[in-house]
């Protein structure tokens, strides 16, 4: 009997289902609802994937297109078009979901397509509705900014405009005709507007060579890479450069004219750059209607914000990659070594580089750099300031690349003369903030230019010159400027690092004359001193001049011009700070050096302070070095703000 009860009552829980349910017998006698756990990266993937990290839709669409009665199989393998259209025309769903999920289906599908008219129209149509959701949708971005969806929806805009823009200048190099700053033009059934007003790009040339996305590069060779999150694609614009070389020889002569010398400063050819594109239209309903696009370009370095559809938006800005384009492709390290031996395909004046378009509000870093280099010493400084909020607020660098072969006093007097050139270039009446309380920052040689841009002489070097050359009295007085200097204008501190101030025995060692015997001076600079010390000649000539003493002879512990320079008073107005390296922590510091340069040589008394770094001789790239000139900015900064903050 119980057997009997039992199998009717196993009977009806199989028929019961069926007569109340229906279908439930279907789900194999579990519950409707069901739960796992997951783990974190579960979590944070179900959260944060979608269709550009992982190659497939988020969770967050999926759902939506099932809640609007959608098949989600049917949307996704491969996106269909009418799946598009038909989750477009739902009205049941909130607008928020609605039109993220359509941002990433177009975006799907774009990245689906070819190159071309159709691909195009597909970035344009992920960027409608990734706008229309940020700025017209059920909530603003303030109320969602902690959402994930938000993110994922700003990431999806960010990359469909880096996308558009870097397809549309494609489009842009085919044709022929220049285009002014504000221009209409049609792209994929799209009429685009461009407005340039905002952008700052070097040069005369109003459109770049290259248009690259920073999202697409990597660097090795830097130990950060600095860029901030916010709104729009981050690209850099390489713009046509003429790589800077020594006048071209013929028959043994400048074949360029001495008057047809180039500037001797340009601003860094690939800067960051911030791209926005706008849908038009003032409602949801005429955003999602419109056939017309506006592209805006900022500047990362001016504006860290807009206001847009009354909200302040923060620009999205990439401050390493234009740096790094341009230290990758300026092949400094071939050019140095033969600018440092005479070499052809070197460079023989000194050229200023302008890390930045010129802010006339940022003061300056001018940074030297040392024997056989280049700007790319300064690699991780000038990077770690770039990427420094607060630093790069207030400051903004100058580069000075100069031929290491040339006598120090030669080069210093072409740098003096360069950076007061680009001075009085970008600032004219030298009332900008930027033409005031200047900061340079040496290393090695560079240091000994440095600490005499800050110095003055007295009748030492004239002497010297005298004393020690073949130079008549009339000729010595021609080159009298060269010999005879007072600070540099506006210099308020100074930074030396491993500055070999009083020489080097390495210098007058059996490696230095070594070297020192393969340094040759460019033709044009022995041109350019022949007809300085005899310019009424009809011909003058290079031979005449005798032996000439090159950088290497010049750091020379025991040579004649750094003894006499050492001995020169540093102006009471400027700041100055040393940076020294050891090699070997084990040396008692007095009697140490860094490999090079002694620590007798580096110390200079009256330093507001001394840094000493466990290192060899290229201290500069140390992260401790470039943390202690990080202090040293922060600290001047803190130290002008308290000045006019006094009554």
């Amino acid at each position: 009997m119980r057997f009997q009860q039992s199998c009717r009552m196993a009977v009806w829980l199989v028929i019961a289902p069926l007569l109340l349910g229906g279908c439930s017998i279907l789900r194999e006698f579990g519950p409707v609802v069901e739960v796992h756990t997951l783990d974190a990266g579960e979590a944070i993937e179900l959260k944060r994937g979608d269709i550009l990290t992982r190659g497939k839709l988020s969770d967050a669409t999926t759902q939506t297109i099932r809640v609007a009665a959608l098949d989600a199989q049917a949307c996704a393998k491969p996106i269909s078009a009418d799946c598009v259209e038909a989750l477009a025309a739902v009205t049941g769903v909130a607008a928020d979901r609605r039109l993220a999920a359509l941002s990433e289906l177009w975006l799907a599908q774009a990245q689906a397509m070819k190159p071309g008219s159709e691909q195009q129209a597909a970035w344009l149509e992920t960027i409608r509705y990734a706008y229309a959701y940020l700025f017209f949708g059920d909530h603003t971005p303030g109320e969602r900014a902690f959402e994930d969806r938000q993110t994922q929806v700003r990431d999806w805009y960010n990359y469909a405009v880096e996308r558009a823009a870097t397809g549309m200048f494609e489009v842009r190099q085919q044709m022929s005709t220049q285009l002014p700053a504000q221009t209409r033009w049609n792209i994929a059934g799209w009429g685009l507007q461009l407005d340039m007003r905002s952008a700052r790009l070097p040069g005369s040339t109003a459109v770049p060579a290259e248009l690259l996305p920073a999202s697409s590069l990597s660097f090795r060779g830097l130990r950060s890479l600095y860029r901030r999150d916010g709104f729009g694609a981050e690209l850099v614009a390489v713009m046509p450069d003429e790589p800077l070389t020594s006048a071209p020889i013929r028959d043994g002569r400048p074949a360029a004219k001495r008057n047809q010398q180039p500037l001797p400063w340009s601003e860094m050819p690939a800067p960051s750059m911030t791209v926005l594109l706008h849908p038009d239209g003032d409602d949801l309903d005429s955003v999602l209607h419109t056939r017309t696009v506006r592209l805006t370009v900022h500047d990362p370095y001016v504006e860290s914000a807009i206001m847009l559809r009354g909200q302040r938006v923060p620009l999205a800005a990439n401050f390493t990659a234009g740096y790094g384009v341009w230290l990758a492709r300026a092949k400094f390290n071939k050019q140095s070594l033969r600018s440092l031996l005479g070499r052809e395909g070197g460079i023989d004046r000194p050229h200023v580089y302008l890390m930045q378009p010129y802010d006339p509000n940022r003061r300056i870093i001018v940074m030297l750099h040392g024997l056989a280099s280049s700007p790319e010493a300064w690699v991780e400084l000038a990077n770690e300031i770039l990427g420094d909020e607060a630093l790069r607020q207030h400051y903004q660098i100058w580069q000075v690349y100069y031929p290491t072969n040339m006598p120090i006093a030669l080069n210093h007097a072409m740098i003096r003369r360069a950076l007061g050139d680009t001075l009085a270039h970008f600032d004219p009446s030298g009332q900008a903030p930027a033409s005031s309380d200047l900061v340079l920052v040496g290393h090695s040689m560079g240091g000994v230019i440095a600490r005499l841009m800050v110095s003055s002489t007295d009748q030492s070097l004239v002497q010297l010159a005298a004393d020690r050359s073949r130079l008549t009295p009339q000729q010595i007085k021609r080159i009298d400027p060269m010999l005879r200097f007072e600070p540099f204008p506006h210099v308020s501190r100074a930074i030396f690092i491993a500055a070999p101030h009083r020489g080097t025995s390495v210098a007058g060692g059996r490696l230095g004359r070594w070297m020192a015997g393969f340094i040759r001076f460019p033709v044009t600079v022995l041109e350019e001193l022949a007809h300085t010390l005899a310019p009424n000649a009809a011909a003058s000539s290079h031979e005449s001049l005798g032996h000439i003493p090159n950088s290497v002879d010049n750091l020379d512990e025991n040579d004649p011009f750094v003894r006499a320079v050492a001995g020169f008073p540093i102006s009471t107005q400027v700041r100055y700070h040393s940076i020294v390296a050891q090699a070997d922590p084990l040396v008692a510091l007095v009697d140490s050096d860094d490999g090079l340069v002694p620590y007798r040589s580096a110390h200079l008394p009256g330093a507001q302070s001394e840094k000493i770094i466990i290192s060899g001789h290229s201290v500069q790239q140390s992260a401790a070095a470039v943390l202690e000139i990080q202090r040293i900015l922060r600290e001047d900064i803190a130290l002008r703000e308290a000045h006019f903050m006094q009554p």
